[in-house]
């Protein structure tokens, strides 16, 4: 008991601090509770997230027993994460109740960028199962509806070949920080002697207003988020709740300069409206050059509010919340860094001939 009352305090902790972190998050809008959905995080930005399942034996005892999955990961270069899963009550092995899962995903492919769809892969080292595991996923949004399909090749924890597994799941997005999620995931050949089922998952999935962060209320029949415990059902309904929490380590640290990107041609005298964005907590274009008279459009395409502040305090947005944009004509030539006072890492510069 005294263990579990540490990881509660542990959780409320980090979530305090969560009110003082920003990144470019996981969000369980995307996802449903037994998938990944392939995501990945900003590079320098680390995620945490914390999956807790709860189940009640017969009666007359009714103890309730719980189900904590860790989660911790780190955002690279090149669209890659590498992290671990740790199960504190792990059913996956007799005898071994603490599950570890390390892992590396790799997110190469998206549907925001013009793809047809997501695609990502991930490898990981289950340690109660001894052995590699490995998944490819898939997925495409329509309209407000996401949806996943997984192929998984497992260890198998007692021995012999490689389990196969394949699984389905979407998301129905039905409002900005709302939607409801499902999934089922199956081992081509289950083992009947140990009770293993299809293993299936809901949740009210819940994107916390002006944050990154977001919240899910789930039911399933499995017991841990990795690879080898959300393929396996069993069963017993377990119910909990999952957090995810992403922190930008140059909040804490600094950051240097971003890297300029390619800049943009000067419009011609017809084209005067320049638009770019802030998403993933950074500006999309880091530098811009533009032409004498251009007027330039920013979208906040991420759940917290920016504002675009020049350094100079020659112009200033305001709150720009999500999904609104804010327009600046720039009548006079020179060079114009500007930031957000909201989170001061965002730096972005626009020259204007």
């Amino acid at each position: 008991m005294c263990s579990h009352r540490r990881s509660s305090v542990a959780v409320f902790i980090l979530l305090g601090l969560s009110n003082y972190t920003t990144g470019w998050a996981q969000s369980l809008l995307d996802r449903s509770p037994n998938l990944s959905g392939g995501w990945v995080v900003r590079q320098g930005t680390v995620q945490f997230n914390f999956l807790h399942r709860f189940m009640r034996s017969d009666a007359p005892i009714r103890k309730v027993s719980n189900f904590p999955t860790f989660v911790l990961a780190a955002g690279l270069p090149g669209q890659t994460l590498v992290g671990f899963y740790y199960s504190t009550n792990s059913t996956l092995v007799p005898l071994y109740p603490n599950e570890w899962e390390f892992f590396g995903r790799i997110s190469p492919i998206w549907q925001h960028d013009g793809a047809p769809l997501d695609l990502s892969a991930q490898l990981g080292y289950n340690l109660a199962a001894r052995g590699l595991d490995g998944e490819v996923s898939l997925a495409r949004h329509f309209g407000p509806m996401r949806v996943i399909g997984v192929g998984r090749l497992l260890k198998a924890p007692s021995g012999g070949k490689a389990q196969v597994a394949l699984g389905a799941g979407s998301t129905l997005q039905l409002t900005r920080n709302l939607a409801l999620a499902g999934d089922v995931v199956s081992l081509t050949q289950r083992d009947q002697s140990i009770g293993e089922k299809i293993a299936w998952s809901g949740g009210l999935q819940i994107a916390i207003p002006n944050t990154p962060h977001t919240f899910s209320l789930q039911a399933s029949n499995t017991n841990t988020a990795t690879l080898e415990g959300a393929s396996r059902g069993g069963d017993q309904v377990r119910y909990g709740f999952e957090f995810t929490i992403p922190f930008t380590l140059a909040r804490y640290f600094g950051r240097r300069a971003p890297r300029p990107t390619a800049a943009r041609p000067r419009p011609s005298n017809e084209e005067r409206l320049v638009p770019t964005a802030m998403r993933s907590m950074a500006y999309t274009d880091s530098k811009l050059e533009v032409a004498t008279g251009t007027t330039i459009a920013w979208s906040n395409q991420d759940q917290v509010p920016h504002t675009v502040t020049g350094d100079d305090n020659s112009f200033d947005s305001g709150v720009i919340n999500s999904d609104a944009v804010w327009r600046h004509t720039f009548d006079r030539a020179g060079t114009y860094t500007y930031h957000c006072t909201l989170h001061p890492f965002m730096k972005a510069t626009v020259v204007v001939r």
